[in-house]
């Protein structure tokens, strides 16, 4: 296997420059398809804005970087059922506790002469969530199936390859004999507050930069990319399940996302204490094996 070619300002250089590209192929796609201001147009759009910005780009540069894309990305490393289905758990588990980030973080407020960007940032917001909001009110499981693959699969396998499998590779300047000795915080963190920053939601920013960081850490933790796409895929289906759940049922989507804050402020805040306790004992767990591992392979 060929050690990377170039530097990695190099290959963030290259990087941009194949996004560039293939979102212009990408957009030129969507103006050529039929009825593109519809709704299905705009699923197309998401589709094809999924497949240029982040797989594509993403795959194309780990062939650059290594000879074996799969390799440099962490995806040849499938973990065991056990830390998947405690990642999965994990997941779940947090759900009201995000949703209690996400009420804390809208009380927050831009000091009074950055107001216009609060209420541009604001504006922005409710757009992205009326889009959103039509994109999940299906009322059929087909419908359903195929929100789940768009919004929760392809979307998380397309935006972890790009922020764990490639940008935390390139800040982190990871090893694969380094998994489990220095943590690279700073390069999960900063990638962490990049993937908040691309969403362009202010009033959700806490929650999306501290999903992003677990990401990171069960990355680094367990050395496979699958891990943290079971975990956001789970996070976004959980998510399409429950608005089409109350879609069909005329129940107010507000509920949902109100989930482990007000009236239930009991479940948001006994969520952060489990998730936290999972976390401790999932890196813990991981440990041990990564020592045991390594104890049986010496002998």
């Amino acid at each position: 296997m060929k050690d990377r070619k170039y530097s990695a300002f190099a290959l963030v250089g290259i990087w941009m420059a194949l996004i560039v590209g293939c979102v212009i192929v990408a957009m030129i796609v969507w103006t050529m398809l039929p009825g593109h201001n519809t709704v299905t147009g705009m699923k197309w759009l998401q589709l094809l804005q999924d497949v240029a910005i982040f797989l594509v780009p993403a795959w194309l540069l780990a062939r650059i970087a290594r000879q074996r894309p799969a390799a440099w990305l962490q995806l040849d490393r499938p973990s065991n059922w056990q830390t998947m289905l405690s990642v999965f758990a994990l997941m779940v588990i947090a759900i009201p506790g995000i949703n209690l980030l996400g009420y804390l973080n809208q009380q927050l407020q831009l000091p009074a002469f950055l107001e216009p960007i609060e209420e541009w940032l604001r504006e922005m917001e409710e757009q992205n969530n009326a889009l959103l909001l039509s994109f999940m009110q299906v009322d059929t499981i087909g419908g359903l199936l195929a929100n789940i693959g768009l919004l929760a699969v392809l979307t998380a396998i397309g935006e972890e390859i790009t922020f764990r499998g490639v940008m935390l590779n390139l800040f982190s300047g990871r090893r694969e004999n380094r998994l489990f000795e220095e943590t690279p915080h700073a390069a999960v963190w900063v990638t962490a507050i990049i993937f908040s920053l691309v969403h362009f939601q202010f009033y959700g920013f806490v929650p999306r930069m501290l999903m992003g960081a677990l990401f990171g850490y069960v990355l680094v933790w367990t050395g496979s990319l699958w891990c943290p796409i079971l975990m956001h895929a789970t996070n976004n289906g959980v998510a399409v399940i429950m608005y089409y759940v109350c879609f069909r049922r005329g129940i107010d989507v507000e509920t949902m996302d109100t989930l482990g804050s007000g009236d239930t402020l009991w479940l948001g805040i006994t969520s952060l204490v489990l998730t936290v306790a999972d976390i401790y004992i999932l890196r813990r767990s991981l440990t041990i094996k990564r020592a045991s591992s390594l104890t049986s392979s010496g002998n």
